[in-house]
């Protein structure tokens, strides 16, 4: 007889295009998930093809694995980045509802925000991009309002404290400087939520449009908003390998 392949209940759903592996731990935690009648924990196993494995009630089958999708969508403003809400706000999911496999986001992009947002269901290239040992950095393009000096920016730079919490150091980049407005190009080593407009605000500047242009060596180049397309192998491996990120210079 085969002996049975066990594999990390969270893998399998990640697997599955459920949630990233970090998400779907946090349903177990919640008690959401199911194996064979039982509520799941952390550290559980499963055989993806035998075992009945239920999220939020509903069965996810591991004999039907979907084929991998790595997806970069150009977000609009406007949209939340979550798959459903329970306010009835715009989702991403709306703009991928194309796509035959169900993929979901990889990290987060505020609503108020737009730009680049990586979309799959593979659960272990979700947690490679985010995982904050890969030190993949991101870069934007930001409008502040009205000025910025350069004490300013070597504020941003140096890191700030925000929320009890030291940024990493970043670079910045004057674009344009016009009468009134100023255009930014940074580049983050860490993603921490709306760190953008929190390290603005607290130096009075207001957030005009703020923009993700890349993610590592991935860059958003002309796709238009709202539209989507599929990464190329070469993209894909470049985020996966994760080149030195101090090797760029905006």
């Amino acid at each position: 007889m085969a002996k049975k392949e066990l594999v990390r209940l969270q893998k399998m759903m990640a697997d599955c295009g459920v949630a990233s592996r970090r998400k779907s731990e946090d349903l177990i935690r919640q008690g959401s998930v199911k194996v064979n009648g039982r509520v799941a924990v952390i550290g559980d196993k499963v055989d993806p093809i035998n075992d009945k494995v239920f999220v939020k009630g509903k069965r996810i089958k591991g004999t039907a694995m979907p084929k991998k999708r790595y997806i970069m969508l150009h977000k609009p403003r406007g949209y939340v980045t979550t798959m459903s809400d329970e306010m009835g706000r715009k989702c991403v999911a709306e703009l991928v509802s194309d796509i035959e496999e169900r993929v979901y986001p990889v990290g987060r992009l505020d609503r108020d925000s737009e730009g680049m947002l990586l979309m799959t269901n593979d659960g272990e290239f979700a947690n490679t991009v985010t995982h904050p040992k890969k030190d993949i950095y991101k870069v934007y393009r930001v409008t502040v309002r009205p000025s910025i000096s350069d004490e300013q920016v070597t504020q941003m730079m140096m890191g700030m404290t925000i929320d009890g919490y030291k940024t990493k150091p970043c670079e910045v980049r004057i674009i344009t400087r016009q009468e009134g407005r100023v255009v930014l190009e940074i580049l983050l080593h860490e993603g921490r939520n709306r760190q953008i407009r929190k390290m603005c605000e607290q130096l009075g500047l207001e957030v005009a449009r703020l923009k993700r242009t890349a993610i590592g060596t991935v860059k958003l180049g002309m796709l238009k908003t709202g539209d989507w397309r599929d990464l190329t192998q070469k993209e894909i491996d470049k985020l996966v390998a994760n080149p030195n990120p101090s090797s760029h210079s905006i």
